[in-house]
């Protein structure tokens, strides 16, 4: 059984570094509940179906397969609902752990986040000067639901950043 355990921040600023290797992604929700999720993702040349359980303690059980890129294009057409993720993906090596970033456009332009997976709930890592206020336990983060409430429709003194 895979477990993913990731925190989310928001960012105090977009690090250059970053800017090295983007990956343009695409992702649709065939299934999209509070405690089941089904992803589809173009990430590059690659594609994905994604399983995800619900989110307890910044972890939930995941599964992830890969699929032939042009399965995929269909399914996002056909049977994920719109409007779709869309986003630019960033790494970056920070202090032994990998931090991604993404950079979100369409409906959710202006948002951008930083993920770390690590291997245990409790497992220490130092935070880069880029790293803002944490939201893993805010769900209007989750990508899941930014296709329900997407950032440009939140309120003003909703968006505060770092």
């Amino acid at each position: 059984m895979a477990i993913e355990i990731e925190k989310k921040f928001l960012l105090t600023y977009l690090p250059s570094e970053a800017l090295a290797h983007p990956t343009f992604i695409c992702q649709g929700y065939m299934v999209n509940k509070k405690d089941q999720v089904v992803r589809i993702r173009l990430s590059g040349d690659n594609a994905f179906l994604t399983i995800k359980g619900a989110t307890c303690n910044a972890s939930r059980k995941e599964y992830e397969y890969p699929i032939p890129k042009q399965d995929a294009e269909e399914m996002l057409l056909l049977f994920c609902k719109k409007p779709l993720i869309e986003k630019i993906r960033y790494k970056i090596q920070y202090k032994g752990f990998e931090w991604v970033i993404d950079q979100f456009s369409g409906n959710n332009l202006g948002l951008i986040v930083a993920e770390i997976e690590l291997d245990r709930v409790d497992q220490a890592f130092e935070k880069p000067d880029w790293i803002g206020k944490d939201v893993s336990d805010d769900p209007r983060y989750f990508n899941s639901n930014l296709i329900e409430t997407p950032y440009s429709t939140w309120k003003t003194n909703d968006l505060k950043h770092g």
